[in-house]
């Protein structure tokens, strides 16, 4: 079974404000486990998380209307500032960890909420056209496949990157309750094997989906890595699907605490979720820490600095709990 138990705790890819140098020290000094390229949207268009991942698109240009973000004929001055945020914190990620050692994690927009939220020129939502969800998947692929080739270059010491796509759309895509562009309709719901099809495409990535009824069935089929979600959202009924999740190898990205300021409880509190659903499903204590990731529920863009430090220092703790007393949970 692959197991990856240096891991521990790590965010989920937002953070607050505009400063990103100190944000990736923030990363590296809280989750050194599993430290990952910070997303800061609150510089404006091209940092949100679909113009971010647009940027790149290898031969789908994209651009800023009033309803959002469209195709283009040509790169305009929106997929530039994409691309610009893009250098500046791969050049602060090279300054800060160039002398880093480990694995690294990088997020980028999933191809099912990217198609749900990008337009065609002429029309509606790429969702809309199972053809255009190709050929944005396939230049999706293959955009993640450079930049994660350009990480490597910069970062000589990375020994492996994990991709995490970030899916929040997903249940909507396969529920068939994506709004048109007009707002006036609904998209029709996609079927699961063009799903699983589609994320067959990268190497290996962990899903996140912050949203409730993650697909975990069919997550598990794609044969993603791993898959992350917000524990306050599983339920009882989950717990089927979790096991044969685990029993495949797999690891959970379990959301602890809240992504927005709040008060942070005693690090086996935190960790409880993961204790709890652990001791329903019977598995072994000791390898609750090689597969469950702590984190903070979803993205820390919300949040004040201070708090997205502490959040992530929370995660850091309670897993520990996981890893040195496991049976006893809050004992910790």
């Amino acid at each position: 079974m692959s197991t990856v138990p240096t891991w521990q705790a790590t965010g989920i890819g937002s953070h607050p404000g505009e400063d990103h140098l100190e944000a990736i020290r923030v990363v590296l000094g809280e989750v050194p486990g599993l430290p990952y390229l910070p997303e800061l949207p609150a510089r404006g268009v091209g940092a949100d998380m679909v113009g971010r991942t647009a940027g790149l698109l290898v031969d789908l240009p994209v651009e800023v209307q009033p309803s959002g973000w469209r195709l283009s004929d040509r790169p305009g001055r929106d997929h530039q500032r994409s691309l610009d945020h893009m250098r500046r914190d791969l050049d602060g990620l090279e300054e800060i960890a160039h002398d880093y050692s480990g694995p690294l994690k990088l997020q980028v927009c999933g191809p099912w909420t990217l198609a749900g939220a990008i337009e065609l020129k002429h029309g509606d939502k790429m969702l809309s056209d199972a053809g255009a969800v190709r050929d944005l998947t396939a230049s999706l692929a293959q955009g993640v496949a450079d930049h994660c080739a350009e990480v490597r270059r910069r970062l000589p010491g990375v020994t492996e990157i994990v991709l995490q796509l970030d899916e929040p759309g997903l249940p909507g895509v396969l529920a068939g309750t994506v709004p048109t562009a007009s707002g006036f309709g609904r998209l029709a719901a996609v079927e699961g094997w063009r799903v699983e099809e589609s994320l067959r495409l990268f190497d290996a990535p962990v899903v996140h989906c912050c949203a409730p009824s993650v697909p975990l069935g069919l997550l598990r089929s794609a044969g993603v890595r791993g898959v992350s979600v917000d524990a306050a959202l599983l339920r009882r009924r989950d717990d089927d699907a979790l096991g044969e999740l685990f029993e495949a190898g797999m690891v959970l990205f379990m959301g602890v605490v809240p992504g927005r300021d709040a008060r942070l409880p005693d690090p086996g509190v935190v960790a409880e979720p993961a204790v709890g659903l652990w001791r329903r499903l019977g598995f072994a204590p000791d390898r609750l820490a090689a597969q469950v990731v702590l984190t903070p529920a979803c993205g820390l863009a919300g949040a004040t600095p201070r708090y997205a430090r502490a959040a992530l220092a929370a995660c850091a703790k309670a897993a520990q709990v996981l890893r040195d007393d496991p049976a006893n949970g809050q004992a910790g």
